[in-house]
């Protein structure tokens, strides 16, 4: 596959594993120079190995994107890299207290999903865009969740942030279509991820599978390759839409 994204430079929060890796690793493939970014550098640093082992050009910025002093410096460095950013994916994300009703979730864990899921979405937005709409066809994908299209027991933080983040890349992508930004994002059912591994233990693999209409989980180059297609060209009329890669599980 050809998508156009030879020569482009994207930043990935979050993608130092999962997701979040898998997006950068086919945004490489396609040409595009990539940044990952996550909070731990030593998986930051092996990120960069295999993207450069699979042929790709990288580099690991470490930041927490909660910071707006971090979220600044990762996206001057990213720009300093190599003079342009094309492509914004947010991937950055944690879970919080998962299957824990609304009445004894704690404040603490409210305002730390919350700070990383959708505050750190916005901060890299917020950054991040003046660079964007110096680039024609520049665009940002937001990782979401089927958790973010409907409810559910993975924690009332979780579900709001996810939510929310759909919240901010429809508003975005009213005020920046005009200039030629494109804001999508993506809502991706079960795969097999950090946070999908402390979510599921294994012998409920199976059980989870069974939920959507496919009746398995998701490969990783499946939504990578969702994620790269919203970035290029081919997407080009594409705005402010959440392209769901689940399975089928939220048409039911």
């Amino acid at each position: 596959m050809h998508l156009g994204l030879n020569g482009k430079v994207a930043l990935i929060t979050g993608g130092t594993t999962g997701i979040g890796l898998a997006g950068a690793l086919a945004l490489a493939a396609e040409g595009a120079k990539v940044v990952v970014s996550g909070r731990r550098t030593r998986e930051g640093e092996q990120a960069v190995i295999t993207i450069r082992e699979a042929g790709g050009l990288a580099e690991f910025v470490q930041a927490d994107v909660s910071r707006a002093v971090e979220v600044q410096r990762l996206v001057e460095q990213t720009v300093g890299f190599w003079g342009q950013l094309d492509m914004l994916i947010n991937s950055a994300g944690i879970e919080g207290t998962p299957f824990v009703p609304l009445a004894d979730y704690s404040e603490d864990d409210w305002d730390r999903v919350l700070d990383i899921n959708l505050k750190g979405t916005w901060l890299c937005m917020k950054y991040a865009t003046p660079h964007l709409l110096r680039q024609q066809g520049a665009s940002i994908v937001n990782v979401s969740s089927i958790g973010g299209v409907n409810g559910g027991s993975l924690g009332v933080a979780y579900h709001a942030s996810k939510h929310g983040v759909l919240g901010v890349t429809r508003a975005a992508a009213i005020e920046y279509g005009s200039q030629g930004l494109r804001i999508n994002a993506v809502a991706p059912g079960v795969f097999a991820t950090e946070m999908s591994e402390r979510l599921f233990s294994e012998d409920k693999h199976e059980t989870v599978a069974q939920t959507n209409p496919m009746k398995r989980w998701g490969r990783l180059e499946e939504i990578a390759a969702a994620i790269a297609w919203l970035c290029s060209p081919a997407a080009g009329y594409v705005n402010g839409h959440t392209l769901a890669v689940d399975g089928g599980f939220l048409i039911q």
